[in-house]
């Protein structure tokens, strides 16, 4: 998609919605489907909205986050003026997007920097020919920001040091029985991420049956108590703002570098610590399998400034090493 940059009043019209299926697992009502409002807007450039906001998906079951058959991304968030649906589709060259619930208007408002529009990727400049190519074939790349830090953190919480799979199974079963049914013409099957208030009344058996050790939830405990003074750091400079995240005991480089790609949109963030990344930019940088975190960046180091940028054009690029050993495996918390 592309089309050159023309801010454009914001256009509202009603949109019939239905009402969202009451799960098994709850006995809430749902919230009703009001009007939904709409926005078009035109990007400044190339973008792919797959690059744009898969990385808000937390795996293929994720409650928050679904595709549909029509090209379409549904997602949901908890704003700060409520909860709300948001729905973005491609148009000729423009983006489609509605709102549903109290946190509508928010999300119209965000949409523009959540598909990248503060981002600017003039500023990268390509220095090896794996990432040259990647960037040349990926000109939609643009890194949003969701403006939202708690809904990025507590999922990343809970994806320390366990397999993907177990981290997507947590926060699958947590959303489900804990956020809100999503508003707007949904099907029962989305949910809005819980309020900080929710997240700290879950008690601890649900956690277990979730997969989540004492230490992840802990952690978890103790983000939401300061939600508020969090939430500040989407507005902070990457580095004030993960040195604010990492105030709190538990949220480590990995885990506010993970937070603030997503709510800050950071080009820089690097994922230290990552149990995979090193040696995927090792390996396609120069060869190593066995790089360790120094040698990632040492490596990234000619692209300071938008390293969080280079990595994923690594990634996307599908450079990466031969497996030779095992993989991370499933971990046993009721061994703990």
């Amino acid at each position: 998609m592309s089309g050159r940059f023309a801010p454009r009043p914001v256009t509202r019209t009603t949109v019939r919605g239905g009402d969202t299926a009451v799960p098994h697992q709850s006995t809430r009502t749902p919230l009703p489907a009001p009007a939904g409002l709409t926005r078009t807007w035109t990007p400044p450039g190339p973008l792919d909205l797959a690059l744009a906001l898969g990385p808000l998906r937390r795996g293929p079951g994720d409650p928050t986050f679904r595709t549909t058959p029509d090209g379409a991304f549904w997602r949901t968030s908890r704003t700060p003026a409520g909860p709300g649906t948001l729905r973005i589709a491609a148009r000729a060259g423009a983006v489609e997007a509605t709102a549903w619930g109290d946190g509508a208007d928010w999300l119209l408002d965000a949409l523009p920097p959540l598909l990248g529009s503060l981002d600017d990727p003039s500023a990268f400049e390509p220095r090896h020919r794996v990432v040259a190519e990647t960037w040349r074939r990926r000109p939609g790349l643009r890194l949003g920001r969701t403006g939202l830090v708690l809904e990025s953190l507590i999922a990343s919480v809970l994806e320390q040091k366990v397999t993907t799979d177990e981290a997507y199974r947590a926060w699958r079963l947590l959303i489900r029985k804990y956020g809100d049914p999503a508003p707007g013409p949904v099907d029962g099957r989305m949910y809005v991420v819980p309020s900080a208030r929710t997240w700290s009344l879950i008690p601890s058996w649900e956690w277990h049956r979730a997969g989540v050790d004492s230490k992840r939830s802990a952690t978890v405990l103790r983000a939401v108590r300061v939600a508020r003074r969090l939430e500040e750091a989407s507005a902070m400079p990457l580095e004030a703002a993960s040195a604010r995240l990492q105030l709190i005991p538990g949220i480590g480089p990995w885990t506010a570098a993970e937070t603030l790609q997503r709510s800050n949109g950071a080009p820089d963030a690097v994922s230290v610590g990552d149990y995979h990344l090193p040696s995927t930019v090792g390996y396609a940088l120069a060869g190593d399998r066995h790089a360790d975190d120094a040698a990632m960046l040492e490596l990234l180091a000619p692209y300071a400034g938008q390293r969080h940028r280079a990595a994923r054009l690594i990634l996307l690029s599908g450079r990466t090493p031969p497996r030779r050993a095992p993989r991370m495996t499933p971990g046993n918390i009721a061994a703990l």
